[in-house]
């Protein structure tokens, strides 16, 4: 797949995996389904495994956020290792991919943990657990997490 195609193939999943989180919800499940919608790679089973990630790890904000997850899910389903070759060696480009990602990440969305993401776009962190705190964090984030998960599928795509 040539450059500009990587690139137009990259908007289109952007504007899927952005309707997926405004309407279902669950960012690394919507950013996997969408590259398996896309180019392939991932499996059914990889997208049920990423649910729990999502809001930094069962919701409570301090991992890693699941839109980055998915991605990272995603470049190692390409360039990860195999089990039957847990004995091959590292396989060290997917790490510098995986670390090409985060990096990205943190430049545009100014951390990677769900918590930072929440403040960058709300000005606070919220309970996700609390129905009410997590009304308010729905309303206060608007589009910002959709985008991110748009954006995290879009780059994932222009680097497979």
């Amino acid at each position: 797949m040539s450059k500009e195609q990587a690139q137009t193939l990259g908007e289109q999943a952007y504007e899927k995996a952005m309707k997926y989180e405004l309407n279902y919800g669950c960012c690394p499940q919507c950013v996997l389904a969408t590259i398996q919608e896309t180019v392939g790679i991932v499996d059914d089973q990889t997208i049920k495994a990423s649910h729990g990630l999502s809001g930094g790890g069962g919701l409570v904000g301090e991992g890693v956020c699941g839109a980055l997850s998915g991605g990272l899910l995603a470049v190692s389903a390409k360039y990860g290792r195999d089990r039957d070759k847990l004995d091959k060696g590292r396989y060290m480009n997917n790490f510098k991919k995986a670390r090409e990602l985060t990096e990205r990440f943190r430049r545009e969305f100014g951390g990677v943990t769900c918590k930072e993401l929440q403040q960058q776009f709300t000005g606070r962190t919220y309970d996700m657990w609390d129905v009410g705190e997590y009304k308010a964090f729905d309303e206060a984030r608007g589009k910002k997490c959709a985008h991110a998960t748009g954006t995290v599928t879009r780059w994932v795509i222009e680097m497979l």
